[in-house]
């Protein structure tokens, strides 16, 4: 059985844009992932026109689909089979995800728990074998 979560509003992003570190294109040393520009004369901080954008709050997404997964659900991270009982209620909102430090004997157990109590996890194949050598 496939579950399925309540009708949600469209996910849309208000702007999509990647922000660019100050000087990234112009030398190899200085990768282009963010960093707010700090300097006291940096044409970028004091966002002058002809710059790049920097990162603010009008690029944040809708407050009621923000931390919404793609196929609708909400994550919740998991790392025992009691925190499952807080997703029994909610199992149409949320979604689990098993922790990444959980072992395979406890993996085992949560997943048999989330399908007998109809819980959908994110990523039950993973750390999973095929087969038990």
């Amino acid at each position: 059985m496939t579950l399925k979560p309540l009708e949600h509003k469209p996910i849309i992003k208000k702007r999509t844009r990647r922000f660019a570190r100050f000087h990234s294109e112009r030398f190899v040393r200085i990768k282009a992932s963010w960093r707010k520009p700090r300097g006291i004369d940096s044409p970028m901080r004091r966002q002058y026109s002809g710059q790049r954008p920097m990162v603010s709050i009008g690029y944040g997404s809708d407050k009621a689909t923000r931390h919404m997964l793609p196929c609708g659900f909400y994550k919740m991270r998991i790392h025992n089979v009691a925190q499952l009982d807080a997703l029994l209620t909610e199992n149409q909102k949320y979604a689990a995800e098993i922790a990444h430090g959980v072992s395979v004997r406890t993996r085992k157990v949560i997943l048999a728990k989330a399908a007998e109590m109809g819980i959908k996890v994110l990523n039950s194949k993973s750390r999973m074998r095929l087969e038990e050598k």
